[in-house]
């Protein structure tokens, strides 16, 4: 028996960072298209009801993220049998996910009903969903594994999500530019190689290290809360995240309705947006290089409210000025994507967990992710509502309201991460950095 053991060295050369970075890209492809094309898919070419629809999303979507600290621990419990143990389980749900995402975007429609139908996309769904989560956590937790302090880690991070946004950046366009099949076909091959770069890379690390011992510890599906500074890292990561989830919720109405920009621009807003972000990831290495991760993160969070606050100063038209907001907005992403990931994989260290329960910490922090996402769209929503605004409405208080929401709101959230930020972690790093093992605190 045998664990994944520690990387050899601090900072590996790039080429390892790519390769284990590379199975970002087709996990991208799963999330993205599920929000942006599967309603319209089966709207427009199959009849299924917009409201049925969602409610298969939002059941789907809230299984899977109840089911995370689950996954997580499993996960534990295979890095604690043997590598080959994690390897064919990343194989399994691998096919899986290549399987949930054909059946989704090829249903045999002229066989079912459309109530066939929902209760085909629900199973499909739910598959994708748990088979990306599984797979997710166990990539997520390898990088864990690795240690190396924390610039290590922002480079296992980065190169992860840069991958990723590389993803999100090609599943927006292929499926206009290819088709389906095609689409589907590119998934199922970067999924393949993904998979294997991993796999020689993890292999590399164990022949490096064939002396570490392995690490025998029950997991605790509970056991991260124990500590402190994950419940504030957590909690920094929350406010944070629902400040980028509720423009995300809300950009498209902004853009037709305030901006009433032409519809052939919206791809150009978002691309701007994600390849801004992508491209940032050199620039915020060196930041955190020489400021640290905790700083970066408050810069990253200054720079999105410098971004956003700008936001109620535009009007119909100014489609340059949203294209600057998109641009220094998709910076502070790089940001976000790279710091919070790297402190968690800090703090695991921290806490003398790492080899141990990385995937109950993953788990969690997944799960949270999901949520941010749900309470983005229960938060921004109902407040729109009530300050006058419906989609479609271009009159002047609707407008305000709808400026207000995509604009201020994130502002504030910010605000609330970045003070979450300065009094729960900047005045006592010791909670989340250091190599002596903590003990868990009340």
């Amino acid at each position: 028996m045998s664990v994944v053991p520690e990387a050899h060295s601090p900072l590996a050369p790039r080429k390892s960072f790519a390769a284990y970075g590379l199975l970002g890209l087709p996990l991208a492809f799963v999330a993205l298209p599920v929000y942006v094309h599967l309603p319209n898919v089966y709207a427009q070419q199959y009849g299924v009801p917009l409201a049925a629809l969602g409610g298969v999303l939002l059941l789907s979507r809230s299984v899977d993220a109840v089911v995370d600290p689950w996954l997580g621990r499993w996960g534990d419990a295979l890095y604690r049998h043997s590598w080959r143990a994690v390897w064919l389980a990343a194989v399994l749900l691998g096919l899986a996910v290549a399987l949930g995402f054909a059946a989704l975007f090829f249903p045999p429609a002229s066989a079912l009903s459309p109530t066939g139908l929902l209760v085909w996309v629900g199973a499909a769904l739910t598959l994708s969903h748990l088979a990306y989560s599984g797979l997710g956590i166990l990539h997520q937790a390898w990088a864990a594994r690795q240690g190396g302090g924390g610039i290590a880690q922002s480079r296992w991070v980065a190169w992860r999500e840069g991958f990723a946004l590389v993803g999100v950046l090609l599943a927006s366009a292929l499926p206009a530019l290819w088709g389906w099949a095609l689409t589907t076909a590119l998934l199922v091959l970067m999924l393949a190689l993904g998979l294997f770069a991993w796999q020689y890379l993890a292999q590399s690390a164990l022949t490096a290290n064939q002396s570490l011992a392995p690490i025998h510890q029950t997991s605790s599906l509970w056991l991260p809360w124990r500590h402190a500074g994950f419940r504030r890292l957590l909690l920094v990561f929350v406010l944070n995240g629902l400040a980028s989830a509720v423009p995300a919720t809300l950009v498209l109405f902004f853009v037709q309705d305030l901006l009433q920009a032409p519809k052939a621009m919206e791809p150009l807003f978002l691309g701007l947006y994600f390849a801004t972000g992508a491209l940032s990831f050199p620039l915020w290495l060196k930041v955190i290089d020489r400021m640290g991760l905790l700083r970066a993160w408050a810069m990253g969070m200054a720079l999105s409210v410098l971004a956003f606050v700008s936001v109620v100063t535009l009007g119909a038209g100014d489609t340059t000025g949203f294209l600057v907001v998109c641009a220094l907005s998709g910076m502070a992403l790089g940001a976000d994507l790279t710091v919070p990931g790297a402190l968690l994989n800090q703090l695991i260290d921290r806490c003398g967990e790492r080899g141990r329960t990385d995937g109950a910490f993953m788990g969690w922090w997944n799960l949270a992710t999901k949520l941010n996402l749900a309470l983005a769209a229960g938060l921004s929503l109902p407040l729109l509502g009530l300050w006058g605004y419906a989609p479609g409405q271009q009159g002047a208080d609707a407008v305000l309201a709808l400026g207000l929401a995509y604009g201020l709101l994130p502002c504030v959230l910010k605000l609330f991460a970045g003070l979450a930020l300065y009094f729960g972690l900047m005045r006592q790093p010791d909670l989340i950095s250091g190599s002596e093992t903590a003990r868990p605190s009340a």
